[in-house]
């Protein structure tokens, strides 16, 4: 009984931190990623950024222990999307955000080098989608690019509405494991998409 008083008192005073906002869903991807390569599922990968670097310092002679410092560094192109990877014999390829934003989700977080990727992969069979995070209503949905794509063909808003994720999307279960099972959505596009696994 203590025990449960203790932790009431806990989560009553519980402070909340912003250090990391933004953080969240891709620490939930990346944990779900990790469960999937654990499990031998699928094999997907958030990408690195291209970075270039100018400036290294490196120890001396003198300080033999220490650690090689990047004092400078820039990107060096554009990245494409945040992951991508294998499952079922099918190239995924999909971006990762989060919204504040209640009502919408703004399309200037996703850049015009991301959708042209994202239309390459499309074009070319693979499966691409976003997966977007209200974090007003901690919900998050997977949009499919030919939703995705047909939104942008027939809509000349800057914004996608909620609404449209609600109709047109797939909301994601959060679970203990994997975090985001984001494939079990995937696994009922492809069955749709490409027929039952043989």
């Amino acid at each position: 009984m203590e025990n449960t008083n203790q932790l009431r008192d806990i989560l009553k005073n519980k402070k909340t931190f912003h250090n990391n906002r933004g953080m969240q869903l891709e620490n939930d991807i990346n944990l779900s990623n990790q469960y999937y390569v654990d499990t031998k599922k699928a094999f997907i990968y958030k990408k690195p950024t291209p970075i270039k670097i100018v400036k290294v310092d490196y120890p001396t002679k003198t300080n033999k222990i220490g650690n090689i410092k990047i004092k400078e560094a820039y990107f060096e192109s554009p990245s494409t999307t945040d992951y991508n990877g294998l499952y079922k014999g099918k190239y995924i390829d999909f971006e990762a955000k989060e919204t504040n934003n209640k009502e919408y989700f703004p399309l200037e977080n996703i850049h015009p080098h991301q959708i042209n990727h994202l239309k390459n992969i499309y074009e070319n069979n693979g499966i691409c989608f976003l997966i977007i995070r209200f974090i007003s209503y901690n919900k998050t949905y997977i949009l499919f690019g030919k939703d995705f794509f047909d939104f942008l063909n027939t809509s000349k808003r800057k914004s996608i509405p909620i609404e449209y994720f609600e109709e047109k999307g797939y909301l994601i279960q959060e679970k203990y494991s994997p975090r985001l099972d984001y494939l079990e959505i995937v696994d009922k596009y492809m069955e749709v998409n490409y027929g039952k696994e043989k």
